[in-house]
């Protein structure tokens, strides 16, 4: 008996038992945002399905990345009577006590139809939410970019932007101080493109050592190329010069890696990427499932490489 504990043993730490974190929750999820909020950490994702079907949004809370409570339907279409199907990609910030999340909605192909991007608030990070405007923020294409794939960013100064894009484009916009609407750049214009290189969908962006991290997805969300790249710049509004891909498939893990978040702990340096990806086993562009995996930097400041993996992050409290 005494030999078998130390084989057992022996096997734990070789992590031959180890547990796989990664998808973090069960169940078909996409384009995760992860944030914190007080002494939890949220996931608002895409309902991975057929775009008729995705018509609402659950939400998934945790207190150390390992343990998730799902929220179911924090919002759906019967909420934002303007949005029929196709709601994607949620984005969410908390301001003066509200929360408000960010979305995409009925893939608008042309101006001629009604959808775009919308905003939604609610006085609790589980909801209920409610419509913000009653109908789109964006509901036009401009600079080319389709309307979807939306992130709220609040830089050092207090200034909350924009940035959205799809179709190989991507826009910044400053929002006005109640999120109804924008604030003309000092040259007049509402949207300014700073579409980087390789640039496709899914911006995001943060700060770090007082640099702008801005981040991306490229290649084609079906398909097993979907990836992540990044630039570096000096301000909020670029230039993004792209230095590299970060996230991409691993042909013995996972394929299509892409359409990410990033969550940083807010007590010390440790920085976690959300991503998702499609199982070796599946086919279908839909088959989408949520991980997260450590992110680090080199001496430099430069994201290295992310390895993604079943086993996925430790858990790492709040409190």
């Amino acid at each position: 008996m005494k030999n078998l504990t130390i084989i057992l043993g022996m096997l734990c730490f070789s992590g031959i038992f180890a547990q796989n974190n990664n998808p973090v929750f069960p169940g078909w999820y996409a384009d995760p945002e992860g944030i914190v909020f007080d002494d939890q950490y949220w996931i608002y994702p895409t309902y991975s399905a057929p775009y008729d079907k995705q018509v609402f949004f659950d939400a998934f809370s945790s207190p150390d990345l390992v343990n998730w409570t799902k929220h179911e339907k924090v919002i759906d279409t019967a909420a934002i009577k303007w949005a029929k199907r196709a709601v994607w990609a949620p984005s969410i910030i908390k301001k003066e006590n509200k929360y408000y999340l960010f979305f995409g909605a009925n893939d608008i192909q042309s101006d001629d139809e009604l959808g775009g991007i919308g905003v939604a608030v609610a006085e609790d990070p589980e909801g209920p939410y409610k419509d913000h405007l009653g109908k789109p923020l964006i509901g036009k294409f401009h600079n080319g970019a389709q309307p979807i794939d939306q992130f709220c960013f609040r830089d050092k100064d207090g200034q909350y932007y924009l940035y959205y894009g799809g179709w190989g484009h991507c826009n910044v916009a400053k929002l006005n101080e109640d999120f109804t609407g924008f604030i003309p750049f000092e040259d007049g214009t509402i949207f300014k493109e700073v579409t980087p290189e390789g640039y496709v969908e899914g911006p995001f962006m943060f700060i770090k050592d007082g640099k702008y991290y801005f981040m991306w997805s490229e290649g084609g969300w079906t398909g097993p190329d979907y990836s992540v790249a990044y630039a570096i710049a000096d301000s909020p509004l670029g230039p993004f010069k792209r230095i590299d891909k970060i996230l991409q498939q691993d042909k013995d893990i996972a394929t299509g890696a892409g359409h990410h978040s990033v969550i940083k702990h807010p007590k010390d340096n440790d920085y976690y990427i959300v991503y998702h990806r499609r199982p070796l086993t599946e086919t279908d562009g839909n088959s989408r499932e949520t991980c997260i995996d450590v992110m680090e930097f080199d001496s430099n400041g430069h994201i290295k490489p992310v390895k993604i993996t079943k086993e996925g992050v430790a858990a790492h409290s709040l409190k």
